[in-house]
C-alpha cells in the first residue's frame, strides 16, 4: 500500500515539477548496461525461464541484442587499477576477481595541488580513487533497477516492460527519457512495486512448502568441507538493490586463499581506464548545470539516483586532510 499509494504517487509528482531531470544524469544508461539476473522459480535453475530478474548486457546503446553474462568467464568480468589507489604486477593488465590483489599503494597523481593528506586539486590523471575499474568484456557498464528495467524492455520481460512503456505513456515521454536521473528513481519505485508483490507470493509459497514437510533451504550437495577438492574455486553473483554483485573465492585444502568482491558501487562508481572511458558516476555529471556552483545541489541529485554504498568503495577526504574515523578490525 505504501509504495502504491505513497512511493509511485511522489515519483509522478516529482517527475511534473521537475521534467528537466529527465534530461540530466544519463551516464552509461541506455549505452551500456549489465545485470547478472536473480529470483530463480525453479530450484537451481537459472535460465531465463526460471530467473524473473532478467540476466543479460547492452553494449553500446543496441537494445535489439542483450548478450548473456558469466562471472566465471575470466574473459568477460575483469578489474582494473589504471586510476585506483593499488597496485598489481602488470599495471595495465586486468585481473579476474578469483585472481584479484588488492594491494594498496596510495599516491598524489601528478598535476595536483597540495599534499598527500591536504590537496585542493585531485588531477586525474594519475591515480586517484579507491576503487577499482570492473569492466564487462572492456567496458564500463552500468548496474542497478535502471538497468534492469532496461534489459527487462529489451528481453520483451512484461513485469518489466509493462509498467515502464506506461509510466512513460502517462507522463508523454520516449524512452530515452528513463535514461536520466529521474528514470534512475522510476525504475526503482517500479521495480520496488513489483517486488513488494513478489515478497508477499514467496512467503505464501514457503509457507504453504513448510506445512506440506518440505523444509528445505538450500543445495546441500556440495555443504561438506571434505567433498570439496584440493583446490576450488567459487562466485556467488546476485542482484542486490543496488545492482550486479557477486563475491568471488579461492580455497585451498579447505581453506581461504582468495576473496574478491565486486559490489554495484564499484561498478557505477569506477574511476576511468587508461583508454580514456569514464565510469557512469562520472559521466552522468557532464552536462549537468549547476545553479550555484559553490552548493552544487545538482551533483547529489544525480549521485543519489544510484543510491551509492560509499561503505563498500570508499572515495572521499576531509577538505582538511582530518581522519574522519577510524575503525579497528580484530
Amino acid at each position: 500500500d505504501v509504495v502504491a499509494n505513497v512511493y509511485i504517487p511522489d515519483i509522478k509528482a516529482i517527475a511534473s515539477f521537475y521534467p528537466d531531470w529527465f534530461k540530466y544524469g544519463k551516464g552509461l544508461a541506455g549505452i551500456n548496461m549489465m545485470s547478472y539476473g536473480d529470483f530463480p522459480e525453479i530450484a537451481n535453475d537459472y535460465s531465463d525461464k526460471s530467473i524473473q530478474i532478467p540476466r543479460g548486457a547492452i553494449l553500446n546503446g543496441n537494445l535489439n541484442e542483450v548478450f548473456d553474462v558469466d562471472t566465471r568467464d575470466p574473459e568477460q568480468v575483469q578489474e582494473f587499477v589504471d586510476h585506483s589507489w593499488y597496485k598489481y604486477p602488470e599495471a595495465d593488465k586486468g585481473l579476474h576477481p578469483w585472481d584479484g590483489i588488492t594491494d594498496q599503494h596510495y599516491e598524489l597523481p601528478p598535476g595536483s595541488d597540495g599534499t598527500e593528506t591536504k590537496f585542493n586539486w585531485l588531477a586525474p590523471d594519475g591515480k586517484y580513487s579507491w576503487i577499482k575499474s570492473p569492466r564487462w568484456r572492456g567496458h564500463m557498464m552500468e548496474v542497478g533497477p535502471l538497468a534492469r528495467m532496461v534489459i527487462g524492455i529489451a528481453k520483451n520481460v512484461p513485469h518489466y516492460k509493462e509498467p515502464a512503456l506506461e509510466l512513460l505513456k502517462e507522463l508523454n515521454l520516449p524512452l530515452e527519457a528513463a535514461f536520466s536521473t529521474l528514470g534512475r528513481h522510476a525504475a526503482r519505485a517500479l521495480e520496488c512495486e513489483w517486488m513488494t508483490h513478489k515478497l508477499a507470493q514467496y512467503i505464501d509459497d514457503l509457507t504453504a512448502n513448510i506445512k506440506a514437510g518440505d523444509e528445505t533451504a538450500a543445495n546441500m550437495e556440495f555443504w561438506e568441507p571434505k567433498t570439496w577438492p584440493k583446490e576450488c574455486r567459487g562466485v556467488g553473483p546476485c542482484e542486490a538493490p543496488r545492482g550486479a554483485l557477486a563475491h568471488y573465492c579461492v580455497i585451498k585444502n579447505g581453506r581461504l586463499e582468495n576473496w574478491q568482491a565486486v559490489v554495484p558501487t564499484t561498478w557505477n562508481a569506477s574511476p576511468r581506464s587508461s583508454e580514456g572511458q569514464k565510469g557512469t558516476y562520472e559521466l552522468s555529471l557532464i552536462g549537468t548545470p549547476l545553479a550555484d556552483p559553490k552548493r552544487p545541489l545538482e551533483i547529489i541529485r544525480t549521485i543519489h539516483s544510484f543510491d551509492p554504498c560509499l561503505a563498500c568503495a570508499t572515495h572521499l577526504y576531509s577538505p582538511e586532510g582530518e581522519e574522519l574515523t577510524s575503525v579497528q578490525v580484530c
